[in-house]
């Protein structure tokens, strides 16, 4: 995955046009409309499912595991009489037919239910969560990219279109790559976050298998085998995958997706001295 969509992002969306919101949780439900739902064990399903018509799906944030994941939900899903899926995927996941992560969009298009696959490119809000330790101890962005560009896109716009594609059926049954509008490289993201943020911020390219890559993933919590999965699809963003850009965002919410300018200047106190 490229970064993780949260229900913040997407839940105001779809209450705000007046929608019933029922949001699952692998922790105890403690919020009015949660209900337990854990993947890993299989269990919750029913409870989850229950009289909705209309589902978000998309894998725990550190798994590699996808289809085993989210394939027995689509089942249930079927089973409720489910009306329609949209499943938040990656961009590239296709091009690989025996990925988890294909093997998860390959169940919903099999279901029999409407559905939409959105495949995301890399999102800007990783510079405020996986890759952020190291701006904030070192100033530097460390990635292993080299001088690849990244059409990077704002989690709020995917949550946009993930909501447009829930409450319309006029886009069913099909793919969509999301990204940004533009493409950058990490000197030019380096250089938006240092004007925003007033401190220096440089991109430092490194090895896929140098610790300096490696150890801040791992202190995020993630798991050494998903970390291992970030650091592959690095190395196709070092060969030029992610700078393609698509029109999707604007086709879909009638909006064209944030510039990366935007973010950085609406998120600048992450990066501050201060922070």
């Amino acid at each position: 995955m490229r970064g993780h969509l949260t229900p913040g992002h997407l839940i105001p969306l779809l209450t705000a046009a007046g929608h019933v919101v029922r949001r699952a949780t692998s922790r105890v439900a403690a919020e009015p409309g949660q209900v337990h739902l854990d993947l890993s064990a299989g269990t919750g399903h029913d409870v989850a499912l229950a009289e909705v018509d209309r589902v978000f799906l998309l894998s725990p944030p550190g798994r590699t595991n996808q289809d085993a994941l989210l394939n027995p939900l689509v089942g249930a899903a079927h089973t409720h009489g489910v009306e329609k899926i949209v499943l938040m995927s990656a961009m590239g996941a296709d091009a690989d037919e025996s990925a988890p992560l294909r093997r998860a969009e390959r169940h919903p298009e099999a279901s029999g239910i409407a559905y939409n696959i959105i495949r995301a490119n890399w999102f800007m809000q990783n510079f405020q969560t996986f890759w952020l330790q190291p701006i904030l101890v070192e100033g530097k962005i460390i990635l292993p990219t080299g001088s690849a560009k990244g059409s990077f896109i704002d989690a709020r716009d995917i949550a946009a279109v993930a909501a447009a594609l829930l409450t319309s059926r006029d886009h069913d049954n099909q793919a969509f790559d999301l990204t940004g509008g533009e493409a950058l490289d990490h000197d030019e993201v380096a250089a938006l976050l240092s004007r925003e943020s007033g401190r220096t911020i440089t991109y430092l390219d490194v090895p896929s298998e140098a610790m300096a890559m490696r150890t801040p993933l791992l202190q995020t919590g993630l798991p050494a085998d998903y970390v291992e999965h970030l650091l592959m699809i690095l190395g196709y963003c070092k060969l030029g995958y992610a700078e393609r850009t698509t029109d999707a965002v604007e086709r879909i919410t009638g909006a064209a997706p944030r510039r990366f300018a935007d973010y950085a200047h609406e998120s600048c106190a992450v990066w501050e001295p201060s922070a």
